[in-house]
């Protein structure tokens, strides 16, 4: 149980993050977008990544749970800057991520 939501939200957080920087990537200004689009790539990798580990069964992952939420955190921080509703649903799934880890690892 405790694996499966941490799978749900490592997905959801995923999905959010390449959505995101997809949606950047449209957006008038895409220059401006650049922290995000490179923000929304990293967090989505490392929670791939975890994903990953997680889905092997492998329980030694106390430092990659670790380091995902400081992606998380500052994906979420990052995309929280901008108004655009594809940035505010990316930046709610960071911090549903960053929670999801710290009961994983309570």
């Amino acid at each position: 149980m405790r694996n499966e939501k941490m799978l749900n939200a490592l997905g959801n957080c995923i999905n959010h993050c390449n959505y995101c920087a997809d949606a950047c990537l449209e957006e008038e200004n895409v220059k401006m977008m650049k922290d995000c689009i490179r923000t929304d790539k990293v967090c989505a990798e490392v929670c791939s990544a975890l994903n990953t580990v997680l889905a092997t069964g492998y329980q030694n992952v106390e430092g990659l749970v670790k380091y995902c939420m400081e992606i998380c955190n500052a994906c979420a921080q990052e995309c929280s800057k901008h108004d655009h509703d594809h940035c505010q649903k990316c930046a709610q799934a960071c911090r549903e991520c960053v929670e999801a880890c710290e009961q994983y690892l309570s």
